[in-house]
């Protein structure tokens, strides 16, 4: 293995293990569970699930692999905070657009080859890759990664 294929595997490896305990904690939390705040006046489960499944979503365009699926969520779960009162889907439709879209995903990242992670993405251009080569495809796996890890900690409140 290279170092590419070797940053990338850790990557990937990392992405894959919390997407799977996030997957493993959803499938154990009730709906009602789901409705319930993290902690007084902090968003609920069901929040979090939606803004999760809009800002992964956002991950398809930014790496040039097709169209977004899942744009109709974000005026409730990305450009505006919970409890505004806006319309948000059944917590069912939510679970699913998850698991859907972290399948899709998948065979979505199969498809980049390591060299491919360390590219621009479209949110760059080709000279701010070369000013910034850690500003690519990869970043942008670690970073949501990061952000799914932080999701899925509030999460776990849920459970308690």
């Amino acid at each position: 293995m290279n170092q590419q294929e070797i940053f990338v595997r850790m990557a990937m490896l990392a992405w894959d293990h919390y997407v799977k305990r996030t997957d493993s904690l959803l499938d154990s939390l009730s709906d009602q569970q789901l409705q319930m705040e993290i902690a007084p006046g902090k968003n609920s489960g069901a929040y979090l699930l939606g803004h999760l499944v809009a800002i992964n979503d956002t991950m398809i365009s930014i790496f040039g692999l097709g169209e977004r699926q899942y744009k109709n969520l974000d005026n409730a779960f990305v450009e505006n905070p919970d409890r505004k009162g806006l319309s948000m889907p059944p917590i069912s439709e939510l679970r699913l657009n998850w698991k859907n879209q972290n399948k899709q995903l998948t065979e979505y990242f199969a498809r980049l080859s390591p060299a491919e992670w360390f590219q621009k993405h479209t949110l760059m251009t080709e000279e701010d890759l070369i000013n910034e080569p850690f500003r690519n495809k990869l970043s942008v796996l670690i970073n949501r990664t990061n952000h799914l890890a932080w999701h899925y900690g509030q999460l776990l409140l849920l459970k308690s």
